[in-house]
């Protein structure tokens, strides 16, 4: 007697759905585990790391509660409006520091992941991005600078 294989199925739908919810989890866990090492430090500890950062320890601690990837669509939006980053984070590296903080402690994130979707997001960003009034400061200055 031969053994046919199994013949497995595929449901690209719910492998889809399964992918999303493993990599929410993932995402999850990152940032569970920065906030536990985040926690592990001591009050000194934690005011010297918020001072190097040019920020204060509860703005510290917001932050390290989103997870290591909080500031991502930062880098995005720079590249999407021409903004060279190297030349801010080298240059200011304070209005970068702030930059990020503004975006990791977003509350429209899902917009900005929808407007990169869509690939508006450098078209509407004056609409949901707590960073639209620097970033069109950052513009202006490298739109001076090309001048001359």
């Amino acid at each position: 007697m031969t053994a046919h294989p199994a013949q497995q199925q595929h449901y690209p739908r719910l492998e889809a759905i399964l992918d999303a919810v493993a990599h929410w989890i993932t995402k999850y866990r990152q940032a569970v585990d920065a906030q536990d090492e985040f926690q592990q430090c001591g009050r000194d500890e934690v005011a010297r790391i918020a001072h190097d950062l040019g920020v204060t320890p509860d703005q510290l601690a917001e932050v390290a509660g989103k997870g290591p990837d909080s500031a991502a669509l930062l880098g995005k939006m720079l590249v999407a409006l021409g903004v060279d980053a190297k030349r801010v984070a080298d240059g200011e590296p304070g209005v970068m520091r702030d930059l990020q903080r503004l975006c990791a402690s977003c509350a429209t994130r899902q917009r900005c992941l929808h407007e990169f979707a869509a690939g508006t997001a450098a078209e509407h960003y004056h609409e949901f991005c707590p960073n639209a009034y620097t970033l069109d400061a950052l513009l202006q200055e490298q739109r001076q600078e090309q001048k001359h």
